[in-house]
């Protein structure tokens, strides 16, 4: 699918919608979409691509169709069997503070929707930034805290505040919720984040984006205040600095 496009954008978000019924769809086409992203940058046939937070293995798995020599880092064991059977050959339960993979040993580090997720995204980025080569290709998306999906399955309840958000999805449901502000999902913003990584001097910012918005995909993120809420899903693609 033509990225950015209406065609594409309706496509993944009627995917999302039945993301519980249809998990192997919904996961398997963003995982094809995510890696014709990367592969706009370059062909991943026989390069070395880190799978950081990648869950049950959509990614890792469509990366290796590619031919890439791919490898998934993932900390949660219950992601990690979400499908119900054994996760991609060689997966490494590994934090991803402190991944267990050799400086610049990555010709491609991928990380989907899992910066929301950690309280230090500094910390985080820059072991992604150490383990890729230099030269190499750092992809980096995540659901922003003002996006209509930064509350993920309390949504968009969360503007009305977190924890009325998280109670009144009990209450619909009658089970727990997944995420918890401020324990397993923080409230980041693009701005913010902009700011942090252009200051870095070992990247430099080769694309950030909006990953789902169907057209001016790039300036819809360049928009301070309304960039915050309309980007849905920031895309960064970063360069590792030789």
């Amino acid at each position: 699918m033509k990225d950015p496009s209406l065609r594409r954008s309706v496509t993944l978000f009627r995917a999302f919608l039945r993301e519980r019924q249809e998990p192997e769809r919904c996961y398997a086409l963003l995982a094809r979409d995510a890696a014709d992203q990367v592969e706009r940058y370059g062909a991943v046939d026989g390069k070395v691509v880190v799978d950081v937070g990648g869950g049950a293995g959509y990614f890792t798995e469509e990366f290796r169709r590619r031919g890439a020599q791919a490898f998934l880092f993932e900390p949660d064991l219950r992601e990690l069997g979400a499908r119900g059977e054994k996760p991609p050959e060689g997966a490494v339960v590994a934090d991803g503070y402190l991944l267990p993979v050799a400086t610049g040993a990555a010709d491609v580090t991928f990380s989907s929707n899992v910066l929301e997720h950690v309280a230090d995204p500094q910390t985080f980025l820059s072991e992604l930034v150490r383990i890729t080569r230099p030269g190499g290709l750092i992809y980096v998306a995540f659901t922003n805290w003002l996006s209509p999906w930064g509350g993920h399955e309390w949504a968009p309840w969360h503007y009305l505040g977190a924890e009325r958000a998280r109670a009144r999805h009990e209450r619909r449901t009658g089970t727990p919720a997944k995420h918890q502000l401020g324990v397993n999902l923080f409230a980041h913003h693009i701005g913010p984040t902009l700011r942090q990584v252009r200051a870095r001097d070992d990247v430099t910012v080769v694309s950030a984006r909006s990953r789902y918005w169907p057209f001016l995909a790039e300036t819809v993120a360049k928009v301070p205040g309304v960039r915050e809420f309309t980007t849905w899903n920031l895309l960064l693609i970063l360069r590792r600095c030789p």
